[in-house]
């Protein structure tokens, strides 16, 4: 899953795997050296995730703000950000909304962006099994091994 996101990622820009401790501190440490704008933020557990996705994303930058992909329990699959002083590590349930009332409360313009390649996100077995025909080809590949046992 991991390695369709990073080339969806790759293919719209320079890429940061942030890696350093849980999601949001990982991500406010690999922000800190960053430098130029705007700035994606994209969860590793979007299989269906393409770079043009990424770009509807990017597109949906208000001058000056951020750009939110949310999934539908209400957490956040991916962010754009015009400036990293944008970002605070809100992961969890209801971070969707408290991303935005962090924009409100910074008085930087916000958007959602309903992008169906971004708002699936996978937490079981069954979500890459509902995912089945969307799925990048390194995913697809890995749910066909874990249906066979056998490496494609």
């Amino acid at each position: 899953m991991l390695e369709d996101v990073l080339s969806a990622c790759e293919a719209v820009g320079p890429t940061i795997l942030a890696t350093e401790g849980a999601q949001g501190e990982a991500i406010e440490a690999a922000l800190r050296d960053t430098e130029g704008a705007p700035i994606l933020v994209v969860n590793a557990d979007l299989p269906c995730a393409r770079p043009r996705d990424l770009l509807t994303l990017l597109g949906a930058l208000p001058a000056g703000g951020l750009a939110l992909a949310p999934a539908a329990d209400g957490t956040t699959n991916a962010l754009a950000l015009a400036a990293p002083h944008l970002f605070a590590p809100l992961y969890g349930p209801g971070s969707a909304e408290r991303f935005l009332a962090r924009a409100a409360r910074l008085e930087a313009p916000a958007a959602v962006a309903e992008i169906p390649n971004l708002a699936d996100d996978v937490d079981t077995l069954a979500d890459l099994e509902r995912l089945e025909g969307r799925l990048g080809p390194r995913t697809a590949a890995a749910l066909n091994e874990l249906r066979t046992g056998l490496p494609q």
